[in-house]
């Protein structure tokens, strides 16, 4: 059973936006603190950003100012804003929530920054 699934992914050129957007169960988005994280071919997979369930954001200091995270309860959709795009940005991006006895990853979305 799929709970968390990313969408928006894309090709985009040097300085240009994207939206991932990342749906999951209503279960998740009561309560689970939830992230974006990013992972490049042959390397661990690195916090991007993450939200709780209260609204509270982190962000790695590489995307702070250029990302936003987002979440929308009653939509149960979780948002990664992604302004002024660098091509050390093209890697995939994952979604991910942790519960208490539980860690749910999406299947993620690739990113492409080039001209």
């Amino acid at each position: 059973q799929v709970e968390l699934e990313e969408s928006g992914g894309g090709l985009v050129q040097p300085g240009g936006s994207l939206r991932l957007s990342c749906a999951g169960s209503p279960r998740i988005f009561r309560t689970y603190p939830m992230h974006w994280y990013r992972q490049a071919p042959g390397e661990q997979r690195k916090l991007v950003a993450g939200i709780t369930s209260g609204g509270i954001t982190e962000y790695a200091d590489s995307v702070k100012g250029r990302f936003t995270i987002e979440r929308d309860k009653p939509r149960t959709v979780m948002y990664l804003k992604m302004n002024n795009l660098e091509s050390e940005d093209t890697v995939g991006y994952y979604c991910q929530a942790q519960g208490d006895k539980e860690e749910l990853w999406g299947q993620g979305t690739q990113v492409t920054v080039s001209s």
